[in-house]
């Protein structure tokens, strides 16, 4: 798991794909932290990213560093607790001015049955379950 959220704070920038009805919606996101070993996004409850994952779990993440790049697929799960809020806008505190880990906008997700995969043009895919 670290190697994947490494890679990922690497990047900075990563794609969230969800699916709005049968149309797909992809979005830049920044957030990722790895909390009590699991990897974790936020946002707010008040965007339709929210609600598209709450109505479909299964998202996707692409993000590339310029050599490599990472898919992951995955099932989203809410995580409601302050301590997980809390932690994620610790790795942030821009967002602090946005979001409060007591309020009852900010979302965190962590993510369940995945599968990374990290690619590259001269390199044999590594995949990796979670």
């Amino acid at each position: 798991m670290e190697e994947i959220y490494n890679f990922m704070k690497k990047c900075g920038l990563y794609y969230l794909a969800t699916t709005d009805g049968d149309r797909p919606r992809v979005r830049p996101f920044g957030t990722v932290d790895l909390f009590e070993g699991r990897l974790y996004i936020q946002t707010g409850k008040s965007k339709d990213v929210s609600r598209q994952i709450a109505e479909n779990p299964k998202i996707e993440i692409c993000c590339f560093d310029g050599k490599k790049w990472l898919r992951i697929a995955a099932e989203a799960v809410n995580d409601d607790r302050v301590e997980a809020k809390r932690h994620m806008l610790d790795q942030y505190p821009d967002l602090k001015s946005m979001y409060d880990a007591e309020d009852d906008n900010t979302q965190v997700l962590w993510l369940k049955n995945g599968t990374a995969v990290f690619s590259s043009f001269t390199e044999a895919p590594v995949s990796i379950t979670f």
